[in-house]
């Protein structure tokens, strides 16, 4: 009955003189909201941002030319799908940055192409579009009705409405439930204008160096929970990929979070039984960045710029202070353990080179998968070798420290049928998979008296975040088990983050932690609170350690909250600022930024290796398939970059086929290289070639792809990013790693 009245409906507004709008307001408005709603993304602002965007191009569109209309229609409507796509795939909106995609004829090719994870909208958009063309074709020649003279009023008012409901009472949903992406990119250039007029009324106001003493020193001063160094001879360090802490039953307590799924009670009831520290802070987004920051004590960059683990490949001092070469000093064998490659992100060369006597990725399972899944080992499977690991370790006389890296709750999320059954989405059926699976793992090392004399540290990489749930995507957790447990608290009161736990470790053996580490122990008592920062979904965070959380968001405007501590359930809105107040925020970032280089330029980055890469048939995946480690670079405006590669085939029998991908925040950049690339056992292939950056970039990538049936070797892949004029003084690396020119 419903589905007739709105046929009827539609032919009466069709047959209408405003047919033309009608169309119009409709394909603006009407499929927007469908798709808001059908995503879940059902947030009255949202609602309103979509109803304000519509009427401001209905306004600008309608009684114009079908020819002018049609191109800012087509923009419009892919604007829209790439904004869904890209919520889905890497959980945040494309910005202004993204918008030179659309003449991108690979970028649009594929965004139009194959593999969409809403095809439903893109056809629901292309429907629109033709039904608008159909009624601007039947109606071409006769004069539509004006609007109202005052039309333009009602965007206005909405905007301003949708304004000042967010300056009022701020909300701390995700972007893309608030905006839409047109509102988004004018809410962003209103914004920047607002600041730029405090900016010239606040006058030649001098900006002072921001303090960074409470970001960076090590602060050891707490008072012990234990009386004397920890009783443990190992270290196990479990970092569980994209876990956020309110999983954990005990956090969610200790908070008062009103999030109330309990997709985790295998890990929850271990977390009874050890410490757990609920206001536990993630700096940043990305596996590289959160296994730097913990292993490291250093924050990596609070922005996309190129992650500090691979900018530490051009140095060999302060990779010295990291956790694992400490440890290694001290006696200790030093391991690595994840269920993926090693060359994604180049962990292959960072791992040993902050102390890693062994670094092994997929490549060291002999136990097959219960599940095809593309970035390597299920999480069953890998809890499973892990534990062969583990009882090869326990056979050694010295002391040890494993690291372990899960991957099966990284999208596309890993879970067999019945767990897809059982719950709503794949990623919680995942995230439960991964419970079911460290819970046995757990129960298997107590049997075998391992956490008699290890230390256990669960914890994070990053969050893949929850949808309602405040600061989920910094939210992380960190379930300590001690063999001293009784001594411990079961809840760990204070604010503490992946920077502090290198401290910690150390701290526990009673070793000195080098004077370039930075944080806190977590096996100490505070009195004061601590200043402690992240980045995640596009929003800079910083807690003065004063009972003040300040939260900067795209459109440069910072809000700030009485908050205790880091991570709440909730916060009471002060007020909010731009300007210089606003700088400084992203002065202590830009210096955090800075720990380990001042500058992205005249660096040499080589990922080449002597290693022998099998290849496969066909290639899968551009991101799990790569074969180098050259992900998310920065490269500053005005610079070039110079490229230079050489692989050769390892088969004498068999050719090989390469491709050379360049992607920037996940969308491809067309870099003017041939589709394919042909490698034989007599020839190999090698490219030099560069281009320009006339703008920033960051988070640049490299994929370099390649199938057939035998196997290649990537002697060199070499990246460059100098000023024009200065290529001819930069220095050839001198050996496997980074060089500093």
């Amino acid at each position: 009955m419903t589905g007739r009245l709105s046929v009827k409906l539609i032919r009466r507004c069709l047959q209408h003189p405003l047919a033309p709008l009608c169309a119009l307001f409709g394909l603006l408005l009407l499929v927007p909201m469908g798709a808001r709603l059908a995503l879940g993304w059902s947030n009255p602002l949202g609602y309103l941002s979509d109803l304000a965007s519509a009427s401001l191009l209905t306004v600008l569109l309608y009684r114009r030319p079908w020819w002018l209309a049609l191109p800012v229609l087509l923009v419009w409507s892919l604007l829209t799908l790439v904004s869904a796509e890209l919520v889905s795939a890497v959980g945040r909106m494309p910005n202004i940055a993204d918008l030179h995609y659309l003449v991108d004829p690979q970028f649009v090719g594929n965004s139009t192409g194959g593999g969409l994870a809403h095809p439903w909208l893109g056809l629901a958009l292309l429907l629109g579009l033709a039904l608008w063309l159909g009624v601007q074709r039947r109606g071409r020649g006769a004069q539509l009705p004006a609007l109202p003279r005052h039309s333009w009023a009602a965007p206005v008012v909405l905007l301003l409405v949708h304004g000042t409901v967010q300056y009022l009472k701020p909300s701390d949903a995700d972007q893309w439930q608030l905006f839409n992406l047109p509102h988004q990119a004018l809410a962003t250039a209103t914004g920047q204008a607002q600041i730029q007029v405090e900016d010239w009324l606040e006058g030649d106001v001098p900006e002072l160096p921001v303090q960074m003493a409470g970001l960076t020193q090590l602060d050891l001063d707490g008072e012990p929970l234990l009386a004397g160094p920890g009783q443990a001879r190992n270290v196990l360090l479990i970092a569980l990929e994209g876990i956020p802490g309110a999983y954990i039953q005990p956090n969610r307590e200790a908070l008062r979070s009103h999030y109330r799924e309990n997709l985790m009670p295998r890990l929850s009831a271990w977390a009874e039984r050890g410490m757990n520290t609920p206001d536990y802070v993630l700096h940043s987004h990305q596996t590289i960045r959160g296994l730097y920051a913990m292993l490291c004590g250093d924050y990596d960059k609070l922005d996309n710029g190129t992650p500090k683990g691979i900018e530490l490949l051009t140095q060999n001092q302060r990779n010295q202070a990291c956790l694992p070469a400490q440890l290694r000093q001290h006696g200790f064998a030093t391991h690595y353990l994840q269920g993926a490659g090693l060359r994604f992100m180049a962990k292959d060369k960072i791992m040993p080179h902050i102390g890693f006597d062994a670094t092994h990725g997929l490549e060291w399972f002999s136990n097959a998968n219960y599940l095809e899944f593309p970035w390597g080992k299920d999480d069953k499977a890998f809890f499973e070798g892990a534990l062969d690991y583990v009882g090869q370790l326990k056979k050694q006389k010295k002391p040890w420290m494993l690291t372990l890296l899960t991957v099966g709750t990284h999208q596309p999320y890993s879970a067999p049928e019945a767990y897809l059954e059982r719950f709503d989405t794949p990623k919680q059926a995942a995230v439960a998979y991964l419970d079911d699976a460290i819970g046995p793992f757990l129960d298997a090392l107590e049997r075998q008296g391992v956490l008699k004399d290890t230390l256990v540290i669960i914890t994070s990489d990053e969050s893949h975040g929850i949808d309602g749930v405040r600061l989920a995507s910094s939210w992380g957790f960190n379930l300590m088990l001690a063999p001293e447990q009784a001594q411990l608290p079961k809840i760990k009161s204070g604010t503490y983050g992946h920077v502090d736990l290198s401290a910690s470790v150390l701290d526990y053996f009673g070793f000195e932690p080098a004077a370039s580490l930075s944080g806190r122990s977590l096996l100490r008592d505070y009195a004061l609170g601590r200043e402690i920062m992240s980045y995640t979904n596009g929003k800079l965070r910083y807690h003065d350690g004063q009972g003040t959380l300040t939260e900067c968001d795209f459109q440069q405007r910072c809000r700030y909250y009485s908050s205790p501590g880091f991570i709440a359930d909730s916060a009471t809105f002060k007020g909010q600022y731009g300007g210089l107040r606003a700088r400084q925020i992203s002065a202590r970032a830009e210096g955090l930024d800075r720990t380990l280089l001042q500058s992205p330029l005249n660096l040499h980055y080589q990922f080449g290796s002597p290693a022998i890469i099998p290849l496969q048939a066909q290639i899968k995946d551009d991101w799990a398939d790569n074969l180098i480690g050259a992900q998310y670079l920065e490269m500053p405006k005005g610079s070039l970059t110079r490229v230079r590669f050489t692989v050769r085939s390892a088969d004498p029998q068999q050719n090989a086929y390469i491709l050379l991908k360049g992607k920037e925040r996940e969308q491809d950049v067309a870099l003017g290289l041939p589709d394919e690339m042909l490698v034989t056992p007599d020839q190999p292939l090698e490219m030099d070639f560069s281009f320009a950056n006339p703008e920033p970039r960051k988070a640049f990538s490299f994929h370099l792809l390649g199938y057939g049936l035998g196997a290649v070797e990537v002697s060199d892949f070499s990246v460059i990013t100098e000023l024009p004029g200065q290529e001819e003084t930069s220095e050839e690396p001198q050996d496997d790693n980074a060089q500093s020119s």
